[in-house]
Formats: C-alpha cells, structure tokens, sequence
C-alpha cells in the first residue's frame, strides 16, 4: 500500500467480540436479503448470542411506492418493536437504514435497547474527517443516512460537510438480475467520490459486497454490516454486565 493511501476493508479492522454470556436479539428487517448475512456475522462476532429474525418485506415495498416512510410503516414497526420485546429480547437491532428514523421514533415505547445498524458507522465517518461522501442507490436511503450523520456530527460536536450521490439505474440493474452492472455502477460511483471527500458512506447494507471490487481508494469506504453487528453486540454486553451487576 503506497503512503498516504489505505486498502478498503483494512482501514477501520474490527476486533473480535467474546463474553457476551448470552442475551437475545432480535433483528427487525425489510427484506430477506441480509438475513443470511446477518446471522453469519452474529455467529462469528458473538457465537453465543442468540438470534430471531422479524421480516416483513411489505415495508420496504411501501416505503419504495411512497417515497417516505408512511404512517403504516411507522405502525407495523412499533408493533414489530413491541412483539420483541414480549419475545423476551435483550436488544433489537434494526436491518433497513430507510425506516431508521422511524426505528428511532419508536423504540421509545420499549424498555430494551434499539441498535441501527448504520449508528456506528455514521459515529466512524464523522471521526475520520469534515468532508463525508455518502452513495445509495435509493432516494429513501440516501436521505435518511446523510441526516443520521449529520445528527451524529452535531452530537459530537463536529463540523462536516456531505456530498450525496445518487447512483441513478444501479436499484433497478439490481431488481433486474443484472447484479455485475449494478456493481460497476457503484463501484464507479465511489471511486470518483473518494478522490474528492474524506471518508466514503455506503447508505446501504448490501453494498458491502463491492468492498472487494475497488481495490485500493485514497479515503476510507465504510460499509454498515459488520460495524453494527460489532456496535450492536457492545451494548449487548453492557445490558447484561448491568443486570448481572444488579443481580449480584
């Protein structure tokens, strides 16, 4: 790797999460898309912790048709929230950064912890520097995770600027099978985005799977999977170290 430059994957490493003892999440999605992903992850940050899966993928089909999270949307999720919680759920983690601030809105009404999967992510960006580029392929996702970031830089009282791109066609490539143009489209999109920002955002959990097709990039590409699951698992960790504590 030349000076000055980082390999993308190797940029931010993650360290392997032990000792939860246990705990129950519950993994609230759109789509069945990342469920296989997901769990792999969990299983190989967290072997012991064990997973239930909610998904309704009318939701993200909703979202889609409207341009907006819409009232229904926002109902289904709060009732998703609570059923995990009755399942006895030590933490809910949510799949889909298009109804994050919804999520958000409703994990209010549950006494258990409520993880975004794209929060630390949008934490590492803000720390990496004051120009963010971030890429999606949908609108919907687009602008809820540029205001995620912009809401995390206010709270951690930094300055940043966002450049959005909007990879236009590459949903639709996507939705039509053709997986290799949809991946050239993006992975186009962010190597021209990294020579002009500090850190690079992919809205979009499943745009992990072009990480190995850029090869090296001035600036850090971050994607949202295994930096959630990592985030999701610490407070984990933290709600079972306090009730053992209580208990003791």
């Amino acid at each position: 790797v030349q000076p000055g430059r980082q390999r993308v994957g190797r940029s931010l490493p993650s360290r392997r999460i032990v000792n939860t003892q246990h705990g129950l999440i519950t993994i609230i999605h759109t789509s069945f898309v990342a469920v296989e992903g997901l769990t792999e992850l969990f299983a190989e940050l967290a072997p012991q912790v064990t997973l239930r899966h909610i998904v309704d993928d009318s939701l993200l089909e909703e979202v889609l048709s409207n341009g907006c999270v819409t009232p229904g949307v926002r109902k289904r999720l709060g009732a998703y929230l609570a059923a995990a919680e009755q399942m006895g759920s030590d933490l809910i983690f949510n799949q889909c950064s298009s109804v994050g601030e919804a999520v958000d809105e409703a994990s209010g009404e549950v006494a258990i912890p409520v993880v975004r999967i794209d929060t630390r992510m949008a934490e590492l960006a803000c720390e990496a520097g004051t120009r963010i580029g971030v890429v999606a392929t949908l609108g919907t996702t687009l602008e809820p995770t540029s205001a995620l970031i912009e809401k995390t830089a206010a709270t951690m009282s930094r300055s940043v600027a966002l450049e959005r791109v909007l990879v236009e066609g590459a949903f639709d490539d996507l939705r039509a099978g053709d997986l290799e143009q949809h991946n050239a489209k993006i992975v186009d999109a962010v190597r021209a985005l990294a020579k002009r920002v500090d850190v690079v955002v992919c809205a979009q959990g499943s745009m992990a799977a072009i990480v190995p097709l850029l090869g090296e990039t001035p600036v850090a590409v971050l994607t949202s999977p295994r930096t959630g699951v990592a985030h999701a698992i610490e407070v984990l960790n933290d709600r079972l170290a306090s009730r053992r504590a209580a208990e003791s």
